[in-house]
């Protein structure tokens, strides 16, 4: 499946869909991704984590752009790779594009994906718990207790079918 679409956003961002396999990425959707990921995750929330992990390969990606700029980024992992369960990670926006209702686009089109490539089936996450709130609103219900991850706190959730 590889779908690009366009819309407009706040009339101040044009946003650009990619949803590719890893085979369908190309050199520069990896390094794109790979340093968003690092400027979110590593530098931003101060956190020293292998961030590759192998699940990349088998994952399918979501990529947000705004001209040549990834905005925003999630990988959908198949049932059995990190979860039982179909998954949803990496979950990440650029600074640039907060505030402006991407993450919540990034997320529906993320589930949407799921369900394209997996059919109706439930989604897990690992939240970082201070969104919560957020993934409540896509229909994602707390599993279990709060836990630390990479030292910041986060909380399993499921989006049942």
């Amino acid at each position: 499946m590889n779908l690009l679409y366009s819309l407009q956003l706040d009339l101040t961002m044009e946003i650009t869909w990619k949803q590719l396999s890893f085979e369908q990425l190309s050199n520069v959707d990896l390094y794109k991704i790979l340093q968003l990921r690092a400027a979110v995750f590593i530098i931003e929330q101060n956190c020293i984590y292998q961030d590759l992990d192998d699940k990349d390969f088998k994952s399918h990606h979501v990529c947000a752009y705004s001209g040549n700029d990834l905005v925003a980024y999630t990988r959908v992992l198949p049932a059995g790779l990190s979860y039982e369960e179909v998954s949803i990670g990496r979950v990440v926006t650029s600074v640039k594009a907060r505030g402006k209702g991407i993450g919540k686009l990034l997320m529906e089109k993320s589930i949407e994906t799921a369900y394209a490539l997996f059919g109706n089936v439930d989604i897990k996450i690992s939240a970082q718990f201070y969104l919560l709130k957020f993934y409540q609103s896509l229909g994602f219900v707390e599993q279990g207790e709060v836990y630390l991850e990479d030292n910041i706190e986060h909380i399993q959730m499921v989006k049942l079918a």
